[in-house]
């Protein structure tokens, strides 16, 4: 059973801004991830030995609480703020980033904006094939691509779970020196193609709900009936049912 009660996860932003160099892999941890990790083994293999996990949700904060987890987040690290920092601490060095995931367009688009917004930052992008599963051709191509960029920062972003579990299956085959992070809606936040919650709904942790009024035929199911699963799955864990 993947038990969030066993997982190490950060507390605090100001614990990511700490962290050193060398090839090491974040992920984040919702509501969401957590429930699909329930009955993915992949996925929970993937979460439970990156290097780093961050507490991407109100809930997962209320439930480490409750549960009296060994990790107690202070406060939510969502994937926009694992980018901000990252991607500060490497513009203010220089250095190259690599955005592997999402289509020409939206990639277009982050190429844009990140020269003016990370001027020292030198962007290189890849776009996969878009279907359900890579072919091993496929993920030979990806891993070529990164390897030959050997980026100093490297984003995956091909939704959840699949980005996960891709860089957690070919960690070995990327022979690189970087933080990874899979951080897939972020790609479409930066670009400007979606559009994250206004602060207001972030502070009152409600952007589960912006979104789905934003998408609701997409999200319906990971949040209606997602949320109410993430507590029935938090309820068992903590009663041993």
């Amino acid at each position: 059973m993947f038990r969030l009660q066993d997982l190490t996860i950060l507390t605090e932003k100001e614990e990511v801004r700490k962290i050193g160099d060398g090839k090491l892999l974040f992920n984040a941890l919702c509501a969401n991830s957590f429930n699909v990790a329930q009955k993915d083994g992949l996925l929970a293999e993937a979460l439970s030995h990156g290097d780093y996990l961050i507490p991407d949700g109100a809930s997962i904060l209320w439930a480490c609480r409750w549960l009296k987890a060994k990790s107690q987040p202070k406060e939510r690290i969502a994937g926009w703020d694992l980018f901000e920092i990252e991607m500060e601490k490497l513009n203010a060095k220089g250095g190259k980033c690599m955005f592997m995931g999402s289509s020409e367009n939206v990639l277009r688009l982050i190429r844009e904006k990140a020269a003016q917004v990370y001027p020292r930052i030198q962007v290189v992008t890849y776009s996969p094939p878009y279907k359900p599963e890579f072919s091993d051709e496929d993920n030979r191509a990806i891993i070529e691509a990164i390897n030959t960029a050997d980026p100093d920062l490297l984003w995956i972003g091909m939704t959840a779970p699949k980005q996960e579990k891709w860089a957690w299956s070919h960690w070995e085959e990327l022979n690189i020196h970087c933080h990874v992070g899979a951080i897939g809606a972020v790609f479409d936040f930066f670009a400007g193609t979606a559009k994250r919650a206004p602060l207001w709904w972030q502070q009152h942790s409600l952007e589960w709900l912006f979104r789905l009024m934003k998408e609701p035929r997409r999200m319906w199911r990971r949040y209606v009936i997602g949320n109410p699963l993430f507590v029935w799955n938090i309820v068992k864990e903590k009663y041993g049912k």
